[in-house]
């Protein structure tokens, strides 16, 4: 089954009229970056000068919100740094509910999927020295939560009960509407502070995976082609092209699966189990970033795709 996709243009959130909102539950991408962001910082190389010349060449650090707007309810798929600017562009889709007094929750849960910066800082706007939110479910592993509850400012998150840790392992499903249901694998990662988890939603209708990090395809149990099977979209880890990407580093310590990796694995693939794959968390010196280049085309003529910030993935019936 395919999944129905269309695309916000980012720019409807800068203009006077309000996009169409989707009826039935869906996921927008609200940031398509690794962790240091596009432009990063320190970055004097051609792609990133011109990203900071031109905006429509920007990248926000990875995240996906779920909404569901039968409820007005909303979940968050990582913190990121970029989370101010993610909550803007999230408006115009999926307006902040108003009936929670002077503070209404930001989003009615975070669901984390590990402990490298790109995935979880954003979370210090939600204290008492910004938005000052209250009890805010946090879904992750138990050593993702012992890390937030023994390390100072996430700690004082906790205590000051600005979020609510909630440890879920793998297999874990989370009920959040009674036909609406995250589903949590663990995937090999490099795991210094915490565990890492892919997460999986799913309605009655269709299913759309998200997975940003995770180390080469073949150290994971579960095959690339049998996870593909089991949803309708999939965005997956596309932080690199190919090696050689990172000049003087050795990139076996960063040990993600290369887009070029992922092409190849998945050539004899059926075309509609390649079509699934959205590649997300792309690092500042990936030359996919640039949606006009060869390396952009590439993916396109291999059937896949990279993610487009603001891309509305529908899990309804239509």
């Amino acid at each position: 089954m395919r999944l129905a996709a269309t695309t916000l243009l980012v720019a409807l959130a800068a203009c006077s009229a309000t996009p169409e909102r989707p009826r039935e539950p869906f996921v927008v991408v609200l940031g398509t970056a690794q962790d240091g962001g596009f432009p990063q910082v320190g970055c004097r190389e051609p792609a990133c000068a011109r990203a900071r010349d031109d905006e429509d060449h920007r990248r926000l650090v990875t995240s996906l919100a779920l909404v569901d707007p039968r409820s007005g309810r909303r979940w968050l798929f990582d913190a990121s740094p970029d989370l101010r600017e993610q909550v803007e562009r999230l408006e115009p889709l999926a307006p902040l509910r108003t009936e929670g007094g002077a503070r209404p929750p930001l989003f009615d849960g975070i669901f984390l999927t590990h402990a490298h910066i790109g995935h979880y800082v954003g979370l210090s706007l939600l204290g008492r020295e910004v938005y000052g939110a209250r009890d805010v479910p946090v879904w992750c592993t138990q050593r993702m939560g012992a890390f937030l509850r023994a390390n100072g400012p996430w700690s004082l998150l906790v205590d000051t009960r600005a979020i609510e840790l909630r440890e879920i392992e793998t297999g874990t499903t989370v009920a959040l509407a009674p036909d609406l249901r995250v589903e949590a694998l663990r995937v090999p990662h490099r795991d210094e502070f915490s565990d890492t988890l892919a997460f999986i939603v799913r309605s009655p209708s269709r299913s759309v995976a998200y997975l940003p990090d995770i180390d080469k395809w073949e150290r994971w149990e579960l095959p690339l082609e049998r996870f593909l099977a089991s949803v309708d979209v999939a965005l997956v880890d596309g932080t690199f092209y190919a090696d050689g990407e990172l000049p003087g580093r050795a990139m076996s310590e960063i040990p993600h699966p290369f887009i070029a990796e992922t092409l190849a694995r998945l050539a004899a693939a059926p075309a509609e189990l390649r079509r699934k794959v959205v590649f997300t968390h792309l690092n500042h010196t990936n030359p996919a970033c640039d949606p006009h280049g060869a390396a952009a085309r590439a993916i396109r003529n291999a059937g896949l795709r990279v993610a487009r910030e603001g891309e509305v993935l529908s899990l309804g019936a239509d």
